[in-house]
């Protein structure tokens, strides 16, 4: 069966449009309406989206294998992206990593064998003052991660809920 937009995704689309100067434009905020709606961008879902904005399907292909946070193929259910750059590296984020591939037992593609988790290292997720960083689903981030943090998320996956949002940590400024 071929994906499909319901009338309301339609008319959200050209409600996203309209904030853009091409349709071309707005392929980025469609992209990410698509992937939330179907789980991944397949290419039935890449045409579906270059059709509905009537742009070139190479050119959504091209956006959507270039950022990462787009995922032409899903392998688990809950993406878990652990930030292993310099900072969160240094500050414990390759322990997590070995303690999150055992806690899950993913095999060499990252994915739990129940087929849960799919666990992949994140560039810099912007919370080097909070290390290291977990993003779940792309949308919710867990801050300065311990082993015990990363077991309520599992955890609260497991049970299908997501973790309750967790605001930024901000460090209290005295001023001298």
């Amino acid at each position: 069966m071929e994906p499909r937009f319901t009338e309301a995704e339609l008319a959200q689309i050209e409600e996203i449009c309209r904030r853009y100067p091409t349709r071309q434009s707005a392929v980025m905020p469609v992209l990410w309406l698509a992937q939330e709606k179907f789980g991944e961008l397949s290419v039935p879902v890449l045409r579906l989206v270059a059709q509905t904005l009537g742009i070139p399907a190479s050119h959504v292909e091209g956006v959507a294998t270039f950022y990462s946070m787009y995922l032409t193929r899903r392998k688990g259910k809950y993406l878990l992206e652990l930030c292993t750059c310099f900072t969160c590296g240094e500050c414990g984020a390759r322990e997590m990593w070995d303690y999150l591939v055992k806690t899950l037992q993913l095999n060499e593609e990252g994915v739990s064998p129940d087929g849960l988790f799919w666990l992949r290292e994140a560039e810099c997720l912007g919370a080097c003052d909070t290390p290291p960083v977990l993003q779940i689903e792309g949308r919710r981030m867990v801050f300065n991660l311990t082993p015990e943090k990363a077991q309520a998320v599992i955890e609260s996956l497991r049970r299908g809920e997501m973790p309750p949002f967790e605001s930024v940590p901000l460090r209290n400024q005295s001023s001298s």
